[in-house]
């Protein structure tokens, strides 16, 4: 099992997964139809705004920026927890570990991100209307999209990175997919540098966004507020699915990140769990849920394209 690399084992060892019997083929085949429900819903969003052009405005290019996204994260994260399901060991190589790592930080990270977006474009939308076009025009969209992800591409692979040369005294990890704080606890050194990239990471790509969209929100009800009831039931009804949205992940974002600093023997293994899958599981079919049956444009075009016949009442 272990090599003689002074880093350590070379496999780690998914402890939370547990021998299920003749049921892992259930789960397996659960589990592989709601892979395929996520995969399906997104992609159908994604080709929607693709092939219809009065979708191509900043908002719907956000949509499917977090569908693709969704299919990027989920990428990262199903495949191998569906091995492990039917497998009666439940190890993972070094370098495996860290790639998955890697995808399934930069999706729930860049998954704020695109909700800062869209939340600014709300507000830029409601609060400043006569200035949309100048304030959200293609080129500040990109920027909005690409440069936060530059930020978070390299960030997140130096915390990795540091990880991944500690020297390691164990190989245990009490999860059901690889965490970094998980694997920085079996360090046999000082992990201090550790510690403070991942704070400042936490930071600077969790807890920022979340406040600039808290921020957004707030500013955008103070504007509706003092408008009509009738503006006010337009921007709700723009606003709602982002709402949902945000408040959604932002739960199981933050369940993630409590998990993460427990320690194995004081949680129930069940409630671990559960709570480190919703943020890989729930948003991706929820979002597409969301946004392809709230918002009537892109309802209707996903109804268009499946030509659903009207019933025509018998003479």
């Amino acid at each position: 099992m272990n090599n003689n690399n002074s880093l350590g084992p070379f496999y780690f060892d998914l402890t939370l997964f547990t021998d299920q019997g003749a049921f892992r083929y259930l789960s397996f085949t659960l589990c592989l139809l709601l892979y395929a429900a996520i995969v399906s819903v997104n992609v159908v969003i994604i080709v929607t705004i693709c092939l219809e052009r009065s979708l191509h405005q900043p908002m719907y290019i956000f949509i499917s920026c977090l569908s693709v996204n969704s299919l990027y994260g989920s990428a990262g994260f199903f495949p191998r927890f569906m091995v492990d399901l039917l497998s009666d060991t439940h190890l993972i190589s070094r370098p495996a570990c860290f790639i998955q790592i890697y995808v399934i930080y930069t999706y729930a990270a860049y998954e704020l991100t695109i909700m800062s977006a869209m939340a600014f474009d709300r507000y830029i939308a409601i609060c400043q209307p006569l200035h949309y076009h100048s304030k959200m025009s293609f080129r500040v969209v990109r920027n909005l999209l690409i440069l936060p992800w530059f930020y978070l591409a390299f960030g997140i692979a130096f915390c990795v990175s540091v990880a991944s040369h500690l020297p390691l005294c164990g190989n245990k990890l009490h999860r059901v997919f690889c965490g970094n704080w998980s694997v920085v606890r079996l360090s046999c050194v000082d992990t201090t540098l550790n510690n403070i990239v991942g704070r400042f990471l936490t930071i600077t790509t969790i807890f920022l966004p979340l406040i600039f969209v808290l921020f957004t929100y707030l500013r955008i009800l103070l504007v509706c507020r003092r408008s009509s009831s009738e503006f006010r039931g337009k921007a709700l009804q723009t606003c709602l699915p982002h709402i949902v949205t945000f408040v959604n992940y932002s739960v199981t974002i933050f369940c993630e990140l409590l998990l993460s600093r427990f320690e194995a023997d004081e949680i129930n293994p069940l409630v671990a769990v559960v709570l480190s899958l919703e943020f890989l599981i729930i948003p991706p079919i929820s979002n597409p849920l969301v946004y392809g049956l709230n918002l009537p444009q892109i309802r209707g075009i996903i109804l268009k394209f499946i030509k659903i016949p009207k019933m025509v009442p018998a003479g």
